[in-house]
């Protein structure tokens, strides 16, 4: 939710040369929502290549509206950790509340092993921290209400391309019931569950990478048939 994209060094270190990483940070002194998040985001796709997108945890439903918009070039998504439909509906009803909810960095030791699990190192607890020190606490508490009220469902019915989705085998935020809902509205689906907290990519860095350049080969291997 942070969307610096600050978090990412590890994963993208772990993937080596055999794919270009390009980060999509999202603006912290504007106001987006998913619809204006999802447009700073399909400016910045390439357009004189093939691409993957990669979409976790917030950003799942940005990557979903730019898969089912089927944009020129893209061959495959993956989802990480993520949903098409609020991850806790029985919580939708709170959402005039998040206006109050604080969200100060300083709460980090209280979120942090909800995210990167109780034994995260001292040195990725303190990357989160830094990266939630970028965003204005009005952003955060926006990005939550987009969480409580999103539901892309028809948005993913018209993916086309084959998803991967990465679950974590020990997420406290989004339950498996998502993963299970967009297994249902993926035509070409594929899941891996690796061991880990909430946020995989910064948590077993080379294990998603591993993961993710098998989806891709075999993504090449399959146009080259």
């Amino acid at each position: 939710m942070d969307g610096s994209g600050d978090l990412f060094a590890g994963f993208i270190a772990a993937l080596g040369d055999q794919l270009e990483a390009i980060v999509i940070s999202y603006p912290p002194a504007l106001a987006l929502g998913y619809a204006g998040l999802t447009e700073h985001a399909r400016a910045q796709l390439p357009f004189d290549r093939p691409f993957v997108l990669i979409g976790e945890s917030f950003s799942g439903p940005v990557a979903i509206a730019l898969a089912a918009s089927r944009p020129p070039g893209l061959v495959g998504l993956v989802l990480c950790c993520t949903f098409a439909r609020t991850p806790r509906p029985l919580l939708a009803p709170l959402r005039p509340l998040v206006s109050v909810l604080p969200m100060s960095s300083s709460l980090t030791p209280l979120i942090a092993p909800f995210l990167l699990g109780f034994d995260a190192p001292l040195a990725l607890r303190r990357a989160l921290r830094r990266a939630l020190d970028q965003v204005p606490p009005a952003r955060l508490r926006g990005r939550l209400r987009e969480v409580m009220a999103v539901d892309y469902t028809a948005r993913a019915r018209s993916i086309a391309v084959p998803v991967l989705y990465l679950q974590a085998t020990r997420d406290w935020i989004v339950p498996a019931a998502a993963a299970r809902l967009l297994a249902s509205l993926c035509p070409d689906w594929r899941l891996v569950a690796l061991r880990g907290p909430h946020l995989l990519l910064q948590s077993v860095p080379e294990q998603a990478a591993t993961t993710i350049n098998y989806f891709v080969a075999a993504l090449v291997t399959e146009s080259t048939q």
